[in-house]
């Protein structure tokens, strides 16, 4: 009487479901796309960038090099202070000497390393709570 019956042009259950499968695995495909393009640029501007960095750094110890060169020239000031290979060796001391105190700071910073003892012995306590009846 009120039932409106189903026609031949109405689609089925099964074809719904599979419209609907069909469209997310669509969905995800683009999905997986879209993500891998926006890794590629972001691989490539990283890349970029870590090249950038080592340039600079390269750089840097170029200019550290030229830095100890000058200090040896400044000791050895134009004959009138040390000899020059006196100079270059107090400028190699004074490197070995800063050296040992970074070495030393980074020991002491290690020794201070320690596992994450209060995160095991709660994931201790959570185990064993969820294997008690």
């Amino acid at each position: 009487m009120g039932r409106d019956l189903p026609q031949d042009t109405d689609p089925t259950i099964g074809r719904l479901v599979t419209d609907a499968s069909r469209e997310v695995s669509t969905l995800i495909q683009q999905e997986i796309q879209l993500a891998k393009s926006e890794l590629k640029v972001s691989l490539r501007n990283g890349g970029t960038g870590a090249g950038l960095f080592g340039a600079a750094i390269f750089l840097v110890l170029l200019a550290i090099i030229m830095l100890s060169v000058a200090f040896a020239y400044l000791i050895h000031w134009n004959g009138d202070g040390l000899a020059l290979q006196w100079a270059f060796l107090i400028v190699f001391a004074a490197y070995l000497l800063l050296a040992a105190l970074l070495a030393w700071l980074g020991v002491r910073k290690v020794r201070l390393v320690r596992g994450p003892e209060r995160a095991i012995h709660q994931a201790q306590e959570a185990a064993a709570a969820l294997k008690r009846p």
